[in-house]
């Protein structure tokens, strides 16, 4: 089965375990709808009575779009050409959008989210994009509905914010059906469309970062938002003392190291969600706080000190958790 456009996480699953990321809390009475899409898996849950099986053929027609378009994973994508050179500048709607949101971000970010460290992933054992020149966002044109490079060996990896994007656009389309209760899952990440059917809030398990160990918290997720995770967990490969993770500091062009261990983003939309998990875990233990709470980014940040859990919540996002034990 190829490879598709979600790999930051999936990739290592195949390593053997799961990112730390929020999971529903199971609801009673609930429908269930699932499939497959970009190498991970997705989730619709609805009251009982919804019919969510209608919404399987428009969800996987949109899910293969994005997918044929946006996926470093496929030879044939657009973007994989683009990254080829066989293309030389980029002009479809939901490119153009997604591109220019990345570079966007990357801006807001100061660079700790950079959407042209496709190569440097690649050369760590995490990613496709084999072959490119040293990352440089600003390397890239965004302007008059087109993607171009000033350098022919420029490349745009979009895995890091897509995947939020096709969730975004799978709740407009639940949402245009007349669903008005729903929570939506692609790999790990979700949002809700309207509230709970009891009228309070969606609530999420805060997974622990490593697997087999109950969730430290609850995160109340409100109507209309979306929640990502962006992390390390029990994924990567051991060197020495060290365990190296998938997602590139573009500062050391070397896996993030230190002890945080997972990013929750909360945002009104999930691919602005999806872009911030990743930026503020690739800022690392000290700036990633600081950069949430300069930009007053909904975050929380699991640490891990001699094994014990530590957290630091920004942006007020506190106020929707709630602890166990």
């Amino acid at each position: 089965m190829p490879r598709h456009l979600a790999s930051r996480r999936d990739f290592l699953g195949l390593l053997g375990a799961a990112l730390a990321c929020p999971s529903l809390v199971r609801a009673a009475a609930s429908e269930t709808l699932t499939g497959e899409a970009f190498g991970t898996t997705w989730r619709l849950v609805g009251p009982a009575g919804t019919d969510l099986a209608a919404l399987r053929p428009a969800i996987d027609t949109l899910f293969a779009g994005i997918d044929a378009e946006m996926s470093p994973w496929r030879a044939d994508s657009t973007i994989s050409r683009f990254n080829a050179g066989t293309l030389t500048e980029l002009t479809g709607a939901q490119l153009f959008h997604v591109a220019q949101a990345a570079l966007s971000l990357a801006g807001d970010s100061e660079g700790h989210f950079d959407p042209t460290v496709g190569p440097l992933v690649a050369r760590w054992g995490f990613g496709p994009i084999q072959r490119g020149g040293s990352p440089d966002w600003r390397g890239l044109d965004v302007s008059a509905g087109r993607v171009g490079k000033r350098r022919q060996d420029q490349t745009l990896d979009l895995c890091g914010i897509a995947k939020g994007r096709a969730l975004d656009l799978a709740t407009e389309l639940a949402r245009d059906r007349g669903l008005d209760c729903l929570l939506l899952d692609l790999g790990g990440e979700l949002r809700a469309l309207g509230a709970h059917p009891s009228g309070r809030d969606w609530q999420v398990a805060v997974e622990h970062p490593r697997p087999g160990i109950d969730a430290p918290a609850i995160l109340n997720l409100p109507a209309g938002m979306s929640v990502a995770t962006s992390g390390l967990g029990a994924q990567g490969f051991a060197l020495g003392p060290r365990v190296w993770g998938h997602i590139i500091d573009p500062g050391t062009a070397s896996p993030v190291q230190g002890r945080l261990r997972s990013v929750s983003v909360l945002r009104d939309d999930a691919m602005t969600a999806d872009g911030w998990a990743t930026a503020l875990f690739a800022a690392g233990d000290v700036d990633g706080p600081a950069l949430a709470r300069a930009r007053d980014i909904p975050a929380l940040f699991l640490f891990e000190d001699d094994r014990a859990l530590r957290h630091v919540a920004t942006g007020g996002l506190g106020d929707v958790l709630t602890w166990r034990g």
